[in-house]
């Protein structure tokens, strides 16, 4: 430290303040019912001045002073005038936000660490359109701003970020607006009742598939083979998927060529924790197995999923995907 930075100390009169606040933050959001869709009553919408609005009530204060001292009708006249629009002007911003309807989309799975979008439906059934309407989330200062036109409705997105996998609530959003002065804040907090389901974030450089184990019934039931060996290739015969067809390997050598789906027939792919044990940790491994699900669906394999008091039978598809990653996302360890 140089000798002429001064040196920054926290206020210690600060941190009570902060944290009463916190706890009563936590005290008042606890006792919001939680709800999909909101309608906006004056019982649940909030308004005060904002920086501006002090300022312009202490100036109108002076001038009265002023006028009253001085005898100045003019000055009268400037002061109950602004006074007049200062009064105007909070009317109509609280009535920009009371009778509007906020509804939330359900959101979509995301992984640990990507952006998980929130849609949020906003409906008014005014016949004048409202002005300067920003939603948040509660706490941060990433807004994001439409207007509602007369009778119709506004999407708006926001986006969060979790950074744990598992069934997580949603944050608490407010919606605020400072139409059309920007004197007063008015303002809502509400708190939805859906939730986010997380999935394991997938390992970036996963080892390959694990070996197959042999099909009931399969002569060769005795031999087990790498992940290399599903992507046998044979000639393309009419009636193949074309979600078979190796395009890059076509346009080499100019013959289509497709997968062969047989060793998937006589090998059953199984995706096992147990299989992980090279992965230090409980979620580096739920990692590692989130990555050979999109890895074996990408390959359009017949695969299950193995964890402790948990089984999901072979499948493929959108669907069987789904059930195997929510099923990482909620594992909660071995019993």
């Amino acid at each position: 430290m140089s000798a002429t930075t001064k040196p920054k100390w926290p206020n210690p009169l600060l941190h009570p303040l902060q944290h009463a606040r916190a706890r009563l933050d936590r005290f008042w959001i606890g006792r919001l019912q939680p709800t999909d869709s909101s309608t906006l009553t004056q019982r649940n919408v909030y308004i005060l001045p904002t920086r501006p609005g002090w300022m312009l009530g202490v100036t109108l204060l002076v001038l009265l002073i002023a006028s009253i001292n001085y005898q100045l009708n003019l000055g009268y006249v400037l002061t109950f005038l602004l006074a007049g629009c200062a009064l105007v002007g909070m009317h109509v911003g609280h009535a920009t936000l009371r009778g509007l309807t906020l509804q939330l989309v359900a959101p979509e799975p995301v992984f640990a660490g990507s952006a998980a979008m929130l849609t949020l439906q906003l409906h008014s059934s005014r016949k004048t359109t409202r002005y300067g309407i920003g939603l948040a989330l509660l706490g941060t200062q990433q807004w994001s701003w439409t207007d509602v036109a007369a009778q119709g409705s506004a999407r708006v997105q926001l986006a969060l970020h979790p950074q744990q996998r598992g069934l997580q609530p949603l944050p608490a959003l407010t919606a605020e607006t400072r139409f059309p002065l920007g004197t007063f804040r008015v303002w809502t907090v509400w708190r939805p009742a859906s939730r986010l389901l997380v999935y394991p974030a997938p390992e970036a450089r996963p080892p390959p598939l694990p070996l197959g184990e042999p099909s009931a019934g399969d002569a060769n039931s005795a031999q087990r083979h790498s992940s290399a060996e599903w992507d046998g290739l044979r000639g393309y015969r009419r009636g193949d998927p074309l979600k078979w067809v190796v395009w890059k390997k076509a346009a080499k050598t100019g013959q289509l060529v497709s997968r062969d789906a047989q060793p998937a027939q006589r090998f059953a792919l199984w995706l096992d924790l147990q299989q992980t044990a090279g992965a230090a940790g409980q979620e580096l491994r739920l990692s590692r197995l989130c990555a050979w699900v999109l890895m074996a669906e990408r390959q359009d394999l017949h695969y299950g999923l193995r964890l402790p008091g948990c089984s999901i039978a072979m499948g493929s598809g959108a669907a069987h995907q789904r059930a195997c990653l929510s099923a990482l996302a909620l594992f909660r360890g071995a019993a």
